[in-house]
C-alpha cells in the first residue's frame, strides 16, 4: 500500500501546520505556544482524550479504535518532538523564524506536523482495533524531555505496550526509510576534568610551579589512547575534548585548568569502560606531573537501541508505504544521540529515519525541511497503527 490517499489529500494542511510551527520556534521545555497549537488541533480532530503538561510541557492524545485496548488488544505510542534550536535562521524563506536566535533546524516542526496529520486521519477513520497514543515531546535537544515524560507516567498512565519514533535524515534519498535492529544511535555523555597544579611565574620560575596547562594537554592526548587501546576495534567510541580553559595572563602559570567534552558509544559495556578509564587516565597523568585531576562524568542520553521484533514491524510498514527497494533494514548506526532512547528503555519499540534528499545537515542555519516527505511520514504512522492493530 503506497501513501494513503486521504493523507495525500491532507498534505496542504500538514504543510501549513509545519510552516506555522516553523515560524514560531521554541526551545527545550519552553514550548508553550507549540504545545497549545498541538493540543488545539488534537481536540479539533476529535481525539478521545487530550492531556497537556506531561513531562512539563508534553502533549498526549488518545485515539481509540473501533474496539479500544483491552481484552488482548494493544495500545501503541507514536512520538514526535516539538522543540527547536538556539540558532539564527539563514534561509530567507517567507515562513522563516520570527523568533530571533531560535530556529527549527532539525525538523521537529516536520515531525510534529506529520504526526498531527496521522492523528487527523486516525480520528476520522478509526480503522483499527486497539488504542493509538500520539506523543508530542518537549526538550529533545539536550533537555531530556523523553525521560521527563516517562518519569511523569507516560507509559503506565496510558498502558502503552510498544512505542515508535521517526526522524528526518538529510542525505538519505527523499522518501526512503532506514533503520536497524539493535543500536541505531549512540549514547551521549558529557565530561568535565578539573586539573589542579601550582601557580607560578611562567618565565622566571616555571621549575617551582606545577603546570596545569601542561598536565591538561597531556590528558587530552592520553584520553585518545582509551579508544585506540582499550576499546574493541570492532566497536565504536568517541571521546572529544571541546573546551580547554586556563590562565589569566601571558606570564603566569595557572593554578587550575578546566577541560570539557563529549563521549559517544554504541554499547552499554563500552560506555561503562570509557567512563571508568577517563577517570583513571586523568588522575594518573596528573599525578605523574605532580598535580591532581577531578573528573565529573555525566550520563545524558542512553544508546537508542531498537528492539528486534518492533524494528521488523517498522520495516514492514515502511515497505508498505514506499516499496521494498526504498527501505534499508540494516542501516549503519550513527554517533548522534536521541532521547527517544529513554522511551525504548521503558517499552519495546523502534526508531526509523525518513530520507530528506540532498540538502543541509541538521543543526545548520540554512537547514530547510523538505515538505515532500510529509505525506510519507504521516502515512508511515497511519499504516503502523493499522498494521499492528488491524480491525477485526
Amino acid at each position: 500500500m503506497p501513501i494513503v490517499n486521504r493523507v495525500a489529500d491532507l498534505q496542504p494542511d500538514i504543510q501549513a501546520w509545519r510552516r506555522d510551527i516553523h515560524q514560531h520556534p521554541e526551545l527545550l521545555y519552553d514550548v508553550h505556544r507549540t504545545a497549545a497549537f498541538v493540543a488545539d488541533r488534537l481536540r479539533e480532530f476529535g481525539c478521545d482524550e487530550v492531556v497537556t503538561g506531561i513531562g512539563q510541557t508534553g502533549v498526549v492524545g488518545v485515539i481509540k479504535g473501533r474496539k479500544p485496548a483491552g481484552e488482548g488488544l494493544k495500545t501503541i505510542g507514536l512520538r514526535a518532538d516539538m522543540d527547536a534550536l538556539p540558532i539564527d535562521e539563514q534561509t530567507n524563506l517567507p515562513y522563516a523564524s520570527k523568533n530571533s536566535g531560535k530556529m527549527h533546524a532539525c525538523g521537529h516542526d516536520g515531525h510534529t506536523a506529520m504526526l498531527l496529520g496521522a492523528a487527523k486521519y486516525l480520528t476520522e477513520t478509526r480503522n483499527f482495533d486497539g488504542t493509538a497514543v500520539v506523543i508530542f515531546q518537549p526538550a529533545e535537544e539536550g533537555g531530556g524531555g523523553g525521560k521527563a515524560m516517562v518519569d511523569d507516567g507516560l507509559m503506565t498512565r496510558w498502558g502503552i505496550q510498544e512505542v515508535y519514533g521517526l526522524h528526518n535524515m538529510p542525505g538519505l534519498a527523499e522518501g526512503h526509510f532506514a533503520t536497524n535492529p539493535g543500536a541505531l544511535l549512540a549514547s551521549s555523555d558529557s565530561l568535565e576534568i578539573t586539573v589542579h597544579g601550582k601557580g607560578g611565574h611562567a618565565g622566571a620560575g616555571p621549575h617551582r610551579a606545577v603546570d596545569s596547562v601542561l598536565i591538561g594537554s597531556q590528558i587530552v592526548n592520553a584520553l585518545q589512547s582509551i579508544v585506540a587501546r582499550n576499546v574493541d576495534p570492532l566497536k565504536s567510541a568517541v571521546i572529544s575534548i571541546t573546551m580547554f580553559n586556563a590562565g589569566t595572563a601571558f606570564n603566569i602559570i595557572p593554578e587550575v585548568a578546566k577541560l570539557a567534552g563529549t563521549v559517544r558509544t554504541l554499547d552499554p559495556e563500552i560506555r561503562d569502560l570509557v567512563e571508568r578509564r577517563i577517570g583513571e587516565v586523568a588522575d594518573n597523568v596528573a599525578r605523574a606531573y605532580g598535580g591532581s585531576a577531578e573528573t565529573k562524568y555525566t550520563r545524558m542520553y542512553p544508546v537508542t537501541m531498537n528492539h528486534a521484533r518492533e524494528a521488523g514491524v517498522a520495516v514492514e510498514v515502511a515497505r508498505d508505504v514506499v516499496g521494498d527497494d526504498r527501505v534499508n533494514d540494516r542501516a549503519t548506526p550513527l554517533m548522534g544521540a536521541e532521547d527517544f532512547s529513554f522511551m525504548l528503555e521503558a517499552r519495546p519499540g523502534a526508531f526509523v529515519f525518513l530520507g530528506m534528499g540532498a540538502g543541509n545537515e541538521c543543526h545548520h542555519p540554512a537547514y530547510t525541511f523538505n515538505d515532500n516527505i510529509l505525506s510519507h511520514g504521516a502515512s508511515y504512522w497511519v499504516r503502523l497503527v493499522e498494521k499492528t492493530m488491524p480491525a477485526g
